[in-house]
């Protein structure tokens, strides 16, 4: 193997965990949508800190080594048209995604407070895992992902 293997082989793992992270986080979507318990989503807040992570890790890997791979294969060029689209949209999903996660880290800071305090319920805890502005940003950010995918697996007009 040389070494544009293991950038590649980085890349793509880089994106198994930034997916990783996106399912993790719909089902905690899934499993706390329209819930008012505090010590519900306090619990499965600790799950979010792995998301988070995996997150951090795949949306970092997935652009170091994608625009390493751009500039050490020549068969591709970062100003490529597929590639500078890769990167708009992954921008855009990064975006998107650290929008939600500030909104649903909130509501679980929150969700956390009111637990140790005795709270059960919180109307700001439903609101956001409910139908809300925090569920639209990761769908946005989840749909963006898979454009990435697609665009990285067919190569438009390479």
């Amino acid at each position: 193997m040389d070494l544009n293997d293991w950038i590649l082989s980085l890349h793509v793992l880089s994106a198994f965990a930034l997916v990783g992270a996106m399912v993790i986080f719909w089902i905690m979507i899934v499993a706390l949508w329209g819930t008012d318990s505090t010590s519900r989503v306090a619990s499965l807040m600790r799950v979010s800190q792995i998301g988070t992570v995996l997150v951090s890790v795949g949306s970092l890997g997935t652009i170091i080594f994608g625009v390493w791979l751009a500039i050490s294969l020549d068969a591709y060029q970062v100003w490529d048209g597929w590639v500078i689209a890769a990167i708009v949209l992954w921008a855009v999903a990064v975006e998107l995604g650290r929008r939600a996660g500030k909104l649903y880290g909130g509501a679980g800071m929150e969700a956390e407070r009111l637990s140790a305090a005795g709270t059960e319920t919180s109307p700001v805890v439903a609101e956001t895992f409910g139908a809300s502005r925090a569920v639209q940003f990761h769908a946005a950010s989840s749909l963006l992902v898979l454009l990435i995918l697609i665009d990285m697996i067919w190569k438009p007009g390479a």
